[in-house]
């Protein structure tokens, strides 16, 4: 029974831990996305969101790139936006050439000081994906493969409010 205690209180810890390393808000940041361009992410409030942190050596974000592609060509127009974060870590060259290749029609941004990173709770494993609803509230976080049908419908909901 202590044991089962214990490892009750430790996951209590852990869970509260993870809330507060992330952050229940987006982060007022700027972007600086590899068009050129720098905008707040506060412009895309009004709208939901999937800010997705992704690299080009992770496997996973690359079979995810194709579903996130056809998810935003269906839902764009209705108001839904994705915003790709390259890791820190990543030369630009590298996202670059890969965003041109794989036709990546969200735009694609560069972390290169990893100030996204540290904003947004750390973000240690690729891909981290954040959907955020139109308040700019994190609604929920996945951390590797992303069940696309599942998040196809809670976008679609957001949609609707």
């Amino acid at each position: 029974m202590r044991k089962i205690l214990k490892i009750s209180v430790y996951l209590a810890f852990l869970l509260s831990l993870l809330f507060y390393l992330i952050p229940t808000k987006a982060p007022d940041i700027s972007l600086n996305f590899i068009d050129g361009q720098t905008v707040d992410i506060d412009s895309f409030k009004g709208k939901p969101l999937l800010v997705t942190f992704w690299s080009t050596t992770c496997s996973i974000c690359l079979g995810e790139i194709p579903r996130l592609t056809k998810l935003y060509d269906e839902l764009n127009k209705d108001g839904f936006e994705i915003i790709g974060i390259a890791m820190s870590y990543d030369p630009p060259n590298r996202v670059i050439a890969l965003s041109e290749k794989k036709k990546i029609p969200y735009p694609i941004a560069l972390d290169i000081s990893a100030d996204a990173e540290m904003a947004f709770g750390k973000i240690k494993a690729t891909p981290t994906n954040f959907l955020i609803n139109a308040d700019g509230k994190i609604i929920q976080r996945f951390v590797g493969i992303m069940d696309i049908d599942s998040l196809r419908s809670k976008i679609k909901k957001l949609l609707q409010t």
